[in-house]
């Protein structure tokens, strides 16, 4: 699954390499060249040398590179080596960093409140977590202030997301495809809004167009995790055993939760054994340890699906209390619909579509609810459909059962 709330470039990390890469302030005591710096992981040794050798201006660069890196190989170990690097924030670029951090690992109301310190820089920051903070009036005006100063792909890409959640993916499109003309300071940016571009046209019905935008996002960053999901979606659609295949080859190199969940489904959905699939996925949530907010969000719709409900009510009820989000709704109103309460469980599936949202799972949580609960969920379990659910095909499989 695209964690797509929070974009993959801000403009706090352009903003800190214009910065770092002008100012001539180095420490007296010994002067050191100051690095070019490419915006990118690559920039990781060269800043850690010169913070090393004491020039602490940047310590958020630094941090900006392990999160970027974190970007790239999705490895969350990089949020701790961010955090070290940077220290103590004392300038508004250090307080954007440090919210970064804080979104990163999900935890919203600090990274509000860090952001708020780093005046329009963490402008980025504050829309992610206002948005997951289930406040989406609030995050557009913030928004629209800072797509006015500068019109960019972290704006852009944003106000996609946006307009995503309020159903108008036409517009949600055209937001993307201004982020993919501005570009990124990365290649990996400019390829994960690529991918997301993929994924609105998948979801409007275009899979030409959508594979199109993921080929683009591989031409930019071969074997990058996304575009290998994204391209199994679009097979899914019609190509059942080569989705299979891909999604094998990604569990192979990388097995997070949401790659082996997607492989296990589309295994289900194909008549094939998934049993050793989930088991991995058991485990891993048996070694969760300290959850945030995400791995709440994502866990608690696998225990619903494919393991105890009542534990994934649990999980969706944490999630929805620290960041009552429309994603957190859903995750919560179908744990409690599959942990046979879905008269509760429709509340808050109402409160995930409020808005106006057209996630296809969600719409389809949200009719299967809605039957559960005894009324006629059958608006919504097609309004999945036409929005990209065959993309998950043991889930369409499931709604069209309902359908019939």
């Amino acid at each position: 699954m695209i964690k797509r709330a929070l974009i993959a470039v801000t403009a706090a990390f352009v903003a800190a390499v214009a910065v770092f890469a002008t100012r001539g302030d180095a420490p007296a005591a010994t002067p050191v060249e100051r690095p070019v710096l490419t915006g990118s992981a690559a920039d990781i040794p060269v800043l850690q040398r010169a913070v090393d050798a004491g020039q602490d201006d940047y310590r958020p660069a630094l941090a900006q590179a392990y999160l970027q890196r974190s970007r790239e190989t999705e490895d969350p170990a990089d949020y701790d080596r961010a955090s070290k690097a940077l220290g103590r924030p004392r300038t508004p670029d250090a307080f954007a960093t440090a919210a970064q951090i804080a979104a990163a690992r999900h935890e919203f109301p600090r990274a509000l409140r860090l952001a708020a310190r780093a005046g329009n820089v963490g402008d980025p920051i504050r829309v992610d977590s206002l948005v997951e903070l289930g406040r989406l009036d609030e995050a557009e005006r913030v928004l629209q202030a800072m797509i006015d100063r500068r019109p960019n792909l972290a704006g852009y890409a944003r106000a996609s997301y946006v307009r995503e959640l309020r159903g108008d993916l036409d517009g949600a499109t055209e937001a993307m495809r201004l982020a993919v003309a501005a570009g990124g300071p990365t290649a990996e940016n400019s390829a994960y809004v690529s991918i997301l571009l993929g994924e609105l046209e998948r979801r409007r019905g275009r899979p030409v167009t959508a594979r199109r935008a993921y080929k683009r996002a591989q031409a930019l960053v071969p074997n990058h995790p996304e575009v290998e999901m994204g391209l199994a979606r679009v097979e899914a659609d019609g190509a059942l055993e080569d989705a299979i295949a891909r999604l094998e080859r990604l569990v192979a190199r990388i097995p997070d939760t949401d790659h082996l969940v997607a492989l296990g489904e589309a295994q289900l959905a194909a008549g094939k054994p998934a049993q050793r699939t989930f088991e991995r996925v058991a485990r891993k949530a048996s070694v969760l340890g300290k959850v945030n907010v995400d791995t709440a969000q994502e866990f608690a719709v696998v225990e619903a699906d494919h393991g105890d409900p009542q534990k994934g009510v649990k999980l969706a009820r944490f999630a929805y209390a620290e960041a009552p989000s429309a994603r957190s709704a859903d995750a919560l109103g179908w744990a409690l619909t599959r942990a046979g309460k879905p008269n509760e469980g429709l509340r808050y599936a109402r409160i995930a579509l409020r808005d106006g949202a057209v996630d296809p799972l969600w719409l389809a949580h949200a009719g299967l609810t809605e039957i559960a609960a005894g009324g006629d969920g059958r608006r919504e379990l097609r309004r999945a459909l036409a929005h990209g659910l065959d993309g998950y095909p043991w889930q369409a499989q499931r709604v069209r059962r309902a359908l019939a």
